[in-house]
């Protein structure tokens, strides 16, 4: 576990997308419990389920059979906060129409479990064997418990870092926007002779008349001021 900790430590956020960082951590998660064919990382956002990343073809298999219906041990896991082992899935009778079909791939046993953030439960992280009571032995169990402790924060910290860029980009283009606006006032300012607030008036009066973004209206009005080509003046 100690070598997991630090395996998970070393994965890189920067510069990456949530799912290729999720997708390093499945496989590291995949190698590190004893039974696991098969791995994936179930998150709940609003009640909807969806797998962000998986290693092996088998899991994501499985994981969208229960989407389609709706449940199933890695949904309940992820929803209910709750450890769910299947040890058969030819005399499981928990999820019937589940077990019947997930058989058609080649799973047989699986072990799902829920993936905990701040008394939360974010998703879960499921294995699928195509052998019967694969997780069935303590230390499979022990091993898979601290390692979806350390997946759920490996989790949070990338959806955080992820969420954190987002909003650092849609602040920059409100930045960007908000620059071009102010640019077009003092040009429509300077031509026209009148105060800020007419100036943006005019801008809004444009953008609803040409049914077109108060930015593009603006960066217009920029560009026909710099040489940047021909744009829509706004009639006043």
């Amino acid at each position: 576990m100690e070598q997991l900790w630090r395996d998970l430590s070393q994965v890189v956020l920067a510069d990456r997308t949530l799912a290729d960082v999720l997708a390093e951590v499945t496989t590291l998660a995949a190698r590190s419990i004893p039974g696991a064919e098969s791995t994936s990382i179930t998150l709940i956002r609003d009640d909807k389920a969806f797998t962000a990343a998986h290693h092996g073809e088998m899991a994501l298999a499985a994981d969208e059979m229960q989407y389609e219906q709706g449940y199933g041990p890695c949904m309940d896991a992820g929803r209910g906060g709750v450890v769910l082992r299947v040890d058969d899935m030819e005399t499981e009778q928990r999820w019937p129409d589940y077990t019947a079909r997930v058989q058609g791939i080649g799973v047989r046993s699986s072990l799902s479990i829920p993936l905990p953030y701040q008394g939360n439960a974010i998703g879960a992280l499921n294995n699928y064997s195509s052998e019967p009571a694969a997780f069935a032995t303590p230390e499979s169990l022990a091993v898979a418990l601290e390692v979806a402790e350390a997946v759920a924060v490996a989790v949070a910290n990338a959806d955080a870092h992820d969420r954190l860029g987002e909003q650092a980009m849609n602040m920059r283009r409100a930045m960007e926007s908000r620059a071009v606006i102010e640019q077009a006032k003092g040009v429509l300012m300077a031509q026209r002779h009148i105060d800020a607030e007419q100036a943006f008036d005019v801008l809004r009066e444009a953008s609803q008349r040409y049914n077109r973004k108060l930015r593009d209206i603006a960066t217009g009005i920029v560009q026909s001021t710099s040489g940047g080509g021909a744009a829509t003046r706004p009639r006043g």
